[in-house]
């Protein structure tokens, strides 16, 4: 199975390449525009030279079984364009694009030719939030915080809060009748973010502050005298009377505890398959987000 990884910065050599690298059967094609970089990584992963490519075109010729796309968000559209005009059913990470029309254009053109798309919702995967599933989730708090860096409201919720919008989406329990946004913008630079989501019988709040004390992800979902709080998508506590602690296992590796090797392979098993994969769920996200991004820019004017 040939598959190919465009883009090889931080959160591919992170993420993904230790990964893909150890998977029986997958033959890995490596693309960058960058010669340093591929050299650097290719060899680290102890990829041939006939498997690394400075231009998508030279990639595109080895006939691609799949592709994931890591390269920076704004050449995602063009870059997955390529790809699924060629046939490769394609994994990229969020978010498609910075505008939905970009994302909505995409995914029709993956519709259109019946090409799989899969967006890298990676958190929907994650153990420790895939298992609140199973609990009660009458009021569901989502944070993630970093320390010092308003930006672009745009960027900001496209880039990151994005995360926190899609897992709110897949642990509702309900439909939503009722959205609300608030936002802080100083200077054009988005400070924090509040998105309540609620139907009937629950509520659920995702919050982003980008100046933080400290660097953070906690998920508490409750109800029926039941809560879970989930820390950094490793401590999982239960609380029913006393509270019980749980951790991620020594050996359990990052990738599987953020819930990206279960993507990878879901991704893979699925081509292998031939199971259609769709992003219309995904883009259902990025029209959530789109509208997060307009109050905030209005309530900064």
């Amino acid at each position: 199975m040939k598959v190919g990884c465009i883009g090889l910065g931080d959160i591919a050599r992170k993420a993904y390449l230790p990964v893909l690298t150890t998977l029986p059967g997958v033959e890995l094609h490596l693309q960058t525009r960058s010669p340093a970089t591929l050299t650097s990584t290719a060899e680290a992963h102890h990829i041939p030279a006939a498997q690394r490519h400075t231009d998508l075109g030279s990639l595109l010729s080895q006939g691609l079984d799949a592709a994931f796309v890591h390269a920076p968000t704004a050449v995602h559209a063009e870059i997955v364009t390529r790809l699924l005009e060629a046939g490769v059913p394609t994994y990229v990470d969020k978010p498609i694009a910075y505008e939905l029309a970009d994302s909505e254009r995409v995914v029709g053109l993956a519709e259109e030719r019946g090409v799989s798309l899969a967006v890298g919702f990676n958190r929907r995967l994650a153990p420790g939030y895939a298992q609140c599933l199973e609990h009660p989730r009458e009021l569901i708090l989502l944070q993630k915080n970093r320390v010092g860096l308003p930006e672009d409201p745009r960027t900001f919720v496209l880039d990151d809060f994005i995360h926190v919008v899609d897992t709110l989406r897949f642990l509702l329990p309900g439909p939503v009748e009722h959205t609300d946004v608030r936002a802080r913008v100083r200077d054009g630079l988005l400070h924090h973010v509040v998105l309540q989501l609620s139907g009937d019988g629950f509520t659920a709040i995702g919050m982003m502050n980008r100046m933080n004390g400290s660097t953070e992800e906690i998920l508490e979902v409750s109800g029926q005298d039941r809560k879970r709080e989930v820390h950094d998508l490793a401590t999982i506590i239960d609380h029913k009377g006393q509270p019980s602690v749980r951790r991620r296992g020594d050996w359990v590796p990052v990738a599987r505890q953020r819930g990206i090797e279960q993507c990878v392979l879901g991704f893979l098993d699925a081509v292998r398959a031939g199971k259609p994969l769709s992003a219309q769920d995904a883009l259902r996200t990025h029209e959530l987000c789109e509208r997060v991004v307009r109050e905030a820019l209005e309530q900064g004017a």
